[in-house]
């Protein structure tokens, strides 16, 4: 099973910011968040033998306490956050009129000029999991990203949803779990955990 998990709180998150490339660590509840993940995958007995990470620091330790410090964690830039330009750090209680308008329709307006186009963050993300596929790894793997990187993981293994993936709300260590069956993912579902 694949399990992809968005990373725990920062300070900016908690602030409404877009954060992005930012490479902030978690604060004290994102710490919670995820090693509250963690517990949950331990009580029910999920050990992982594999374990990707965004480089940024918040991905990496938010890894860290879900898969716990023994299993090494292998960083892919791939799974970096989507590239905001020159949005990055952009206060999202009163947001410029054009990122007003591209949240207001993820699928049908594109970015803003300086960001990375949602289509690129698929490509990526498709790559990266392709990569996953090729590698047949057993056992348990746990893919530690972002939220918008999540998404467009998710977008490339559900095509049918349409960009139906752009508008879903992911909260900190929220997880969605796959298979790969005879060398074809299986549709992504919600994890839904009760609080350690």
């Amino acid at each position: 099973m694949i399990y992809i998990i968005r990373h725990g709180q920062t300070v900016l998150n908690k602030a409404k910011v877009l954060q992005g490339r930012s490479d902030y660590p978690l604060n004290d509840d994102g710490m919670a968040e995820a090693k509250a993940a963690g517990q949950w995958f331990r009580k029910q007995g999920i050990t992982f033998s594999r374990v990707w990470s965004s480089p940024l620091v918040r991905a990496v330790q938010t890894a860290v306490f879900a898969a716990g410090e023994t299993v090494p964690i292998q960083t892919d830039e791939r799974l970096l956050e989507m590239d905001y330009g020159p949005y990055e750090g952009t206060g999202l209680t009163a947001p410029p009129p054009e990122i007003i308008t591209f949240f207001s329709d993820f699928v049908h307006n594109p970015a803003p000029e300086g960001m990375e186009q949602l289509a690129d963050v698929v490509k990526r993300a498709g790559l990266f999991m392709e990569e996953v596929r090729e590698s047949v790894p057993e056992g348990n793997i746990l893919i530690s990203t972002h939220a918008i990187l999540m998404k467009g993981i998710l977008e490339y293994l559900t095509p049918e949803s349409k960009g139906s993936y752009w508008t879903k709300y992911l909260g900190n260590c929220d997880i969605y779990a796959v298979e790969m069956k005879h060398g074809s993912f299986t549709v992504p579902v919600p994890v839904v955990r009760a609080e350690a």
